[in-house]
């Protein structure tokens, strides 16, 4: 896959009733994978999962899970702006059924599974929300699907929130080797954006954000470049390479969904940072978190 396929518009990937698919195969990857799903009130879908283990995690709106006998009911939220999420998690050689009587926007975060783990759910108390960074670099990490949060197979999923005008995903970094210090992971961005302007001022349909990738000077087997405007809905993929910044305009807070998932036996999320720009984290100790965050806190 070229670099220029690595940035996905919103509606450039829709399939079988679904707003966005990235599989492994059209990713031209192994392993990570995103669905999301738009319900309308008192709707349901079936979803096989096949290879793949996978979350159900709302984006805005609640829902019924039936799998495997089980039934879990998920309070979802109005929106990713307005609260952490419970979701459930459903495991590979399974399906399950989404219903939701009011309608709404699900996502599908999934990762092709060695073993299949039983069906679980996961409580918005649950979730560790983190502030990372300080000053302009501060931002909000939702840690639903974490290594230390909740057990998978090999999928690790996050939610990142950036107030207006803040550089997120920074330093850059990457995690595509094996180290002691790396793992190696695919990833994928989903962004959503909400305007900051007051009512009745136009705003840009989607938002406004910018997102790099780009590759290692000592790596020049695997190039790759992209910088690129992302909007609600767009999504860009991550095969290898510093990835970072995520930048929010001024005019829009950035919400987006880190989905990873890799080979290694070993379920870890371990980064580096580009050595060119990894030093600006020894300047966030004489700094102060945006006093914006965090937007929520994870329920008691």
């Amino acid at each position: 896959m070229s670099s220029a396929d690595l940035y996905v518009p919103a509606g450039a990937s829709a399939a079988g009733g679904f707003d966005l698919v990235v599989s492994p195969e059209s990713a031209g990857w192994g392993y990570s994978s995103l669905r999301v799903l738009t319900l309308a009130p008192g709707a349901s879908r079936t979803v096989a999962t096949g290879e793949d283990e996978l979350l159900v995690l709302p984006l805005s709106g609640s829902c019924t899970v039936e799998v495997d006998g089980e039934r879990f009911e998920l309070a979802g939220r109005t929106s990713v702006f307005d609260g952490v999420t419970d979701f459930a998690y459903v495991g590979r050689d399974s399906e399950l059924t989404v219903h939701s009587a009011a309608g709404g926007v699900f996502s599908f975060p999934g990762a092709r599974a060695s073993r299949r783990l039983p069906a679980r759910y996961g409580p918005a108390s649950g979730v560790p929300v983190e502030l990372r960074g300080a000053g302009q670099a501060s931002r909000q990490v939702n840690n639903f699907a974490t290594p230390a949060a909740f057990e998978t197979d090999k999928l690790i999923a996050c939610e990142v929130l950036t107030p207006g005008g803040n550089w997120s995903s920074y330093p850059p970094h990457r995690h595509d080797r094996t180290s002691d210090v790396e793992s190696e992971l695919e990833e994928i961005y989903y962004y959503e954006f909400r305007a900051l302007a007051p009512d009745g001022v136009p705003t840009v349909p989607g938002g406004v954000g910018i997102q790099q990738v780009y590759g290692d000077v000592q790596d020049p087997d695997r190039p790759i470049d992209v910088l690129e405007e992302v909007h609600s809905g767009d999504v860009v993929l991550i095969p290898h390479g510093w990835h970072g910044p995520s930048i929010a305009s001024p005019a829009y807070d950035m919400y987006y969904l880190n989905v990873m998932a890799g080979p290694e036996d070993e379920r870890a999320w371990k980064i580096c940072d580009d050595p060119a720009h990894g030093w600006v984290r020894s300047t966030w100790d004489g700094q102060q978190v945006d006093a914006r965050l965090p937007f929520y806190s994870a329920p008691k």
